[in-house]
């Protein structure tokens, strides 16, 4: 499905990732293939990040949530492995454990205030 916007939520074992436009969502999870919280080995954190790279083909602006350093840990990654990806992703905030519902939501008024800023040439 190709849309707009996306919003991925993640830690160190699991990401959720929500694409969504105007009219659609879709909703993922692509776990982790280590069975150890904050052990994996790094082969296993990077089929994670390609697993979550791969998904995020398809948007044009991606919006990184998480708890702890797993979004941070993506972005860079992102940007020495998949530089297309890497340029998609317009920030990373913190964030607890929302559910989807909550996910959306905030990516929504995120989106919509960055969106509102680029297109104001004054504020560039």
């Amino acid at each position: 499905m190709s849309t707009f916007h996306a919003v991925v939520w993640m830690d160190h074992a699991e990401a959720h990732i929500v694409m969504f436009d105007r009219e659609h969502l879709e909703a993922q999870r692509i776990k982790t293939r280590s069975h150890h919280k904050h052990q994996g080995k790094a082969a296993d954190t990077v089929a994670f990040f390609t697993d979550v790279a791969q998904a995020l083909t398809q948007t044009h602006e991606v919006l990184l949530a998480g708890p702890g350093l797993a979004r941070n840990e993506f972005r860079a990654w992102c940007q020495q492995h998949q530089a297309e990806v890497a340029n998609r992703i317009v920030d990373s905030v913190a964030a607890d454990h929302p559910s989807d519902a909550q996910l959306v939501s905030m990516a929504r008024q995120y989106f919509q205030k960055f969106d509102q800023m680029a297109s104001d040439p004054s504020l560039a």
